[in-house]
């Protein structure tokens, strides 16, 4: 057997070894428009919170009117709906174009492994609401998702691990400045995930 018939083959084997481990059908077309739509709704929650005053200043108590408060948690929860949506009808297109089934023993591990993270800052965000610690939501956002991304990555592409990790350190920034949780929180679900999702399918969506 020939060098180059040695290489196919254990190129071959790899794919497939990588195939049963790992769920490598993300479509980067949802990162792109999860992005898109956190933007809008940074859009929405700076008109919420910022248009009756004169600039983005630091602010840490404007969450203390309810109204304020709803609009805001509406507008997030539709950015929500709308990713979640948008992701799993993406990626199961992408698929059923690889002939493959979405639901499987790899698939079911990754959907685990982001959920137990997210579902944990979940609730401990619905404390901070119950408490009325509003200053830090954006960070706890942020963090919680970045655990996720990271625990998740180890059941597809490893590039999903960087973003979690920029997406802590944006967390981490934010806590430090909660004030600024708007421009944290745009930048992290909303800029980051337009590039991640861009990089991720030229890489592999192509």
């Amino acid at each position: 057997m020939q060098e180059k018939d040695i290489y196919s083959e254990l190129s071959s084997i790899r794919n497939l070894m990588e195939r049963s481990s790992k769920f490598i059908s993300l479509s980067g077309l949802s990162g792109i428009m999860a992005g898109v739509y956190a933007l809008i709704g940074a859009f929405l929650g700076y008109k919420i919170v910022y248009v009756p005053h004169s600039a983005l200043e630091y602010r840490n108590h404007y969450v203390n009117d309810p109204k304020v408060l709803g609009q805001l948690f509406l507008v997030a929860f539709a950015v929500l709906i709308l990713s979640l949506a948008t992701g799993v009808w993406l990626t199961i297109r992408q698929v059923r174009k690889k002939g493959e089934n979405f639901w499987n023993p790899v698939s079911k591990r990754l959907l685990t492994s982001l959920a137990i993270p997210l579902f944990t800052g979940g609730l401990f965000i619905l404390i901070l609401i119950y408490r009325g610690d509003y200053s830090i939501i954006a960070s706890a956002c942020l963090l919680f998702y970045g655990l996720a991304l990271i625990s998740g990555s180890n059941y597809t592409f490893s590039d999903v691990k960087w973003l979690g990790f920029c997406e802590i350190a944006l967390g981490l920034l934010s806590a430090l400045f909660p004030g600024y949780g708007i421009i944290f929180w745009t930048i992290g679900f909303g800029i980051l995930h337009i590039i991640y999702g861009s990089m991720m399918h030229f890489k592999y969506n192509k």
